[in-house]
């Protein structure tokens, strides 16, 4: 495999992309503009800020990060329709993808991985060079899922603190422990003229308004029968959105995947366990790219 490439010192460069409907998108691009591309694709009610220090590891490590807020999310422009359907981000990223001008390695959680599974097996299967799913599959637990809906639909007036809404996500994590540094959250809270705090995306998110959104999901089955490029799949130990038939049943839609199950992590698999899930994306670019991208 040879000598790895030394890790560079970067800051992120603050990037703007225009959607397919002129909608704004906002990324953080890591690292120089000239290496391979790797776009990472947050779940959904996350923002860019949901990966914590992998984009900028990715970036030490001579990829090129762009960490994107996906439309109606963190400091990208919400849909003026409300629509957030599987098609309508996928086209979002393909947008990215043509304006990069080179396919990038994909990387999404959650809903991202659903965006980067439909925008690779449906729309174009040369998209992408490669692609990572993050506990996410075609077939996911629907107990873990509907938790993840109610706790988002939850508190729909805001947050009278941050200290308030430190509060409702130990709650639902409660796997990890409350920080005691909040500054950190106030990247995923918008706060308003009341001067309470709300979740930095569209509430209409949650509101389908996509005739096809249904049609969309079911199609993730024939999504990944047709991946061709060498694939991961990352799961959060303690997921309860991604179950152990889940994963064996997209190993066998897609033989050739590779899977890692991390560790002391559940669904927020990268903010669980950064370190584990960071050196296991790294671990699989290297063993596939090292040699013919550099």
């Amino acid at each position: 495999m040879g000598n790895k490439p030394k890790a560079q010192e970067t800051t992120p460069v603050t990037l703007t992309y225009v959607a397919p409907d002129g909608v704004h998108l906002r990324a953080d691009g890591w690292g120089r503009s000239t290496d391979v591309p790797v776009i990472l694709l947050h779940g959904g009610g996350q923002t860019r800020h949901a990966w914590g220090d992998t984009a900028r590891r990715l970036g030490e490590n001579n990829w090129y990060a762009v960490n994107l807020d996906l439309r109606g999310h963190g400091d990208s422009e919400w849909s003026p329709d409300g629509h957030y359907g599987l098609g309508v981000l996928a086209a979002d990223v393909a947008a990215i993808v043509d304006e990069l001008g080179r396919p990038p390695v994909l990387v999404g959680a959650s809903m991202g991985g659903m965006t980067a599974l439909y925008a690779l097996g449906r729309m174009n299967p040369e998209m992408a060079r490669s692609l990572v799913l993050v506990d996410v599959v075609p077939r996911m637990e629907g107990s873990g899922v509907k938790r993840i809906v109610t706790f988002m639909q939850s508190h729909p007036n805001g947050f009278g603190s941050l200290e308030e809404a430190a509060d409702a996500i130990a709650e639902y994590r409660q796997q990890r422990s409350r920080p005691s540094d909040l500054s950190g959250l106030k990247k995923n809270l918008r706060q308003r003229e009341d001067g309470r705090y709300y979740w930095h995306w569209d509430p209409r998110l949650l509101q389908p308004r996509d005739p096809n959104a249904l049609k969309d999901y079911m199609g993730l089955f024939a999504a990944a029968k047709a991946i061709r490029v060498p694939t991961l799949l990352v799961r959060g130990k303690q997921s309860d959105v991604v179950g152990e038939q889940g994963v064996k049943e997209f190993l066998d839609l897609v033989p050739h995947a590779e899977f890692v199950d991390v560790a002391n992590a559940g669904h927020m698999v990268a903010g669980d366990n950064n370190d584990t899930f960071t050196q296991a994306i790294l671990d699989f670019l290297a063993r596939h790219f090292h040699e013919t991208v550099r």
